[in-house]
């Protein structure tokens, strides 16, 4: 892989077992940074920018196995198995890597996500009107706005208001708004291509059927918001056939970005995991 295929990352801490951690749609390594600061005392931890995000390369499409394999070719760079956390579309991310490469890890937990195909509205609880991804409509309301007169990052959020109401959602898409110079040489851009993930967010809402008897026999922590609908009880049966090793956590208080909404309930849990990884 050359230098300008290789996925951006950064690492906090100086030694100790060897943990990664991957973004959701629309994120960023940095997004785990606060989770990464509470570990490094006793870890290596890098944090990965997935393709189409951040400071990694802009690809030709969004696909899990690719990503997966990108990922892959960054672990073996490492010499070591590594413990994956992934959130949402980087836990299918990590899922795919495991079942695909499961020799490059040590352990795996998977953020609010299941291996399934997530419909656009409704089928994932009772209410048939229940929207279960508004992604599309954040996706339109970022490439609405008009970067070329864009003056400053409040009238981006103002911009972004009414398609995405929550605070902290509309801050996280924020986050992924740069301005580049100054005066009149400065302007804004996504580090998001949101052109590709538009286009290909049909496929980011599926989980590609892995490999043929594929499954990874690695310890598993699943971790899913109380108040979310991404992990149902109807999805254990997949999951534990593919991750037979896996215990799932749901944390109260929290919904599908249960590591921003209860962090220290969080880092504890992850903490928890890690220590009985590096005891087996």
């Amino acid at each position: 892989m050359s230098e300008d295929e290789r996925l951006a990352s950064r690492t906090i801490g100086d030694a100790g077992p060897r943990v990664a951690f991957v973004h959701g749609l629309f994120g960023q390594g940095r997004n785990w940074t606060t989770i990464a600061k509470g570990l490094a005392d006793r870890h290596r931890v890098t944090l990965v920018d997935l393709p189409n995000h951040g400071h990694s390369p802009w690809t030709d499409r969004a696909d899990y196995v690719d990503m997966a394999g990108m990922l892959a070719a960054e672990f073996e760079a490492f010499g070591e198995p590594v413990t994956l956390v992934g959130h949402s579309m980087g836990g299918k991310v990590a899922m795919q890597l495991a079942l695909r490469r499961p020799e490059l890890l040590r352990g795996l937990v998977v953020v609010d996500v299941a291996p399934v195909d997530y419909p656009v509205r409704g089928g994932r609880t009772d209410d048939p009107d229940e929207e279960i991804s508004p992604f599309g409509a954040y996706i339109a309301a970022m490439r609405a706005i008009e970067l070329e007169t864009l003056q400053t990052r409040e009238d981006a959020d103002a911009a972004l208001r009414d398609a995405v109401p929550s605070d902290m959602v509309r801050g996280f898409l924020l986050q992924s708004l740069v301005r580049e110079g100054r005066g009149v040489d400065g302007g804004w851009r996504w580090r998001l291509n949101l052109a590709a993930l538009e286009r290909d967010l049909e496929h980011l809402r599926g989980f590609p059927e892995p490999p043929e008897g594929a499954r990874y026999d690695g310890p598993v922590l699943w971790i899913a918001g109380a108040n979310s609908t991404y992990v149902l009880d109807r999805d254990r049966d997949r999951m534990d056939e593919l991750f037979p090793a896996t215990r799932l956590v749901r944390i109260k208080n929290a919904g599908h970005w249960v590591h921003s909404e209860q962090p220290e309930v969080f880092l504890a849990t992850v903490r928890r995991f890690l220590d009985a990884v590096e005891r087996s």
